[in-house]
């Protein structure tokens, strides 16, 4: 880093599971966060994910080198009174615990924000549920797909006119909550910064699915109707719809200024004809008549590979996108100006996705492999000043599995 990481010196607990608090806690790590991640005796289940069907499948555990990057690992087992006085501890030295248990768990072993408030005045306390703190679905399990994608109504609105609603891929929904967690906890920091409190933040998957989905639900909020979505060969505006090309990629045409570049356009796809034809010298004439400018457009794009309009639309300075392939992005030479990716110092997950924070004063920090399951949890006790026998009497307590 060009300085000091700009977090270092936070000491954060990550005490959560699966996917968008530990990403969370993964980004704050990056930036010089010492991140200890609780773990039951099982450990995380997100440790077991790549073993998921949904999941790309392979016999490196690459999920965890994205989410358990830069993090230390104890195991307590927090059902029993030694494993949740041994928090206590660790809570006394922290500045941050990022908690998504089930509320009815979390009174349950006493670690609400009002339970641990009394002692840990200081902390900054990070709560992540699926469907919010209160109300008949407080106690709900949320995953993305349910609670950010599903009940936001995105996977809905995104469909198609007639087919059925659109399935996520995994952890997206969670990624994205990642950061309105990130940016909850340093608000949280800043404050404590200013009074010398800390004090409760959070969201829920429910929260960030309807921000993502914002526009169209301001818009339901207004009493707007939202039309349905038409399939490429029905478009509403033939110049914001996909086409194929000869090389069966799919073009994104995205041409919002038509009333100032229709003619640009008919130029660069070398059909001047189009651009006084009656149906479509004008713009109202172009959304009237959308079906049939789609069909001309479908036609004359099947009949050139993508890089040939590429070229053609891109010398023109006119919008438009490829539906890029997962395997093309991994190897795009802009991802490496665009920062998408960071190495890494373990040899079987060499590069992994980089956070999307960019600074202009530090970098993120090279990860080594993620760690194994309570492999720090006795260096980190005697760091928050267990004796060689209180780490022992745990053990025989089971408080560390």
């Amino acid at each position: 880093m060009s300085e000091e990481a700009p977090l270092a010196g936070l000491t954060v607990l990550d005490i959560s599971s699966f996917i968008a608090g530990p990403a969370a806690a993964a980004t704050l790590a990056d930036f010089g966060a010492d991140v200890i991640k609780i773990e039951p005796p099982d450990g995380d289940p997100h440790r077991q994910n790549f073993r998921s069907v949904g999941y790309p499948q392979s016999a490196v555990n690459f999920p965890w080198q994205l989410d358990g990057r830069l993090k230390r690992s104890v195991t307590l087992d927090l059902k029993t009174d030694a494993g949740r006085g041994a928090l206590d501890r660790l809570l006394d030295r922290a500045d941050v615990a990022i908690v998504n248990f089930p509320i009815a768990v979390r009174e349950r072993l006493r670690l609400r924000w009002e339970d641990l408030e009394p002692r840990h005045p200081r902390l900054v306390y990070c709560s992540l549920t699926g469907f919010g703190e209160t109300g008949p679905e407080r106690d709900r399990p949320g995953f993305d797909i349910t609670a950010y994608f599903g009940r936001a109504g995105i996977l809905d609105a995104a469909r198609h006119e007639g087919g059925p609603p659109g399935v996520s891929l995994p952890a997206q929904g969670d990624r994205a909550t990642a950061m309105t967690l990130v940016a909850a906890i340093l608000m949280g920091l800043r404050r404590r910064d200013r009074t010398g409190r800390g004090g409760w933040v959070g969201t829920s998957l429910y929260a960030n699915g309807a921000w993502a989905n914002g526009t169209t639900l301001q818009g339901a909020l207004v009493g707007a109707a939202l039309p349905p979505r038409q399939p490429p060969d029905r478009p509403r505006n033939a110049l914001a719809n996909l086409y194929r090309t000869a090389d069966d990629r799919w073009l994104q045409l995205l041409l919002v200024r038509d009333d100032r570049r229709w003619a640009a356009f008919c130029a660069a796809i070398e059909r001047p004809d189009l651009e006084n034809e009656p149906r479509f010298a004008s713009r109202e004439g172009r959304r009237a008549n959308a079906i049939a400018l789609g069909a001309e457009l479908a036609a004359l794009f099947r009949r050139e590979p993508y890089d040939i309009w590429a070229a053609r639309l891109g010398a023109a300075g006119l919008p438009f996108g490829v539906i890029g392939r997962v395997a093309e992005v991994v190897e795009d030479p802009q991802a490496e100006h665009a920062g998408l990716f960071t190495p890494t110092d373990n040899p079987e997950v060499p590069r992994v996705v980089n956070n999307p924070i960019r600074l202009g004063f530090a970098t993120a920090r090279r990860p080594g492999p993620p760690p194994a399951l309570g492999e720090h949890t006795e260096s980190v006790l005697g760091e928050a000043g267990f004796t060689a026998a209180e780490i022992n009497g745990l053990r025989k307590a089971g408080a560390l599995g």
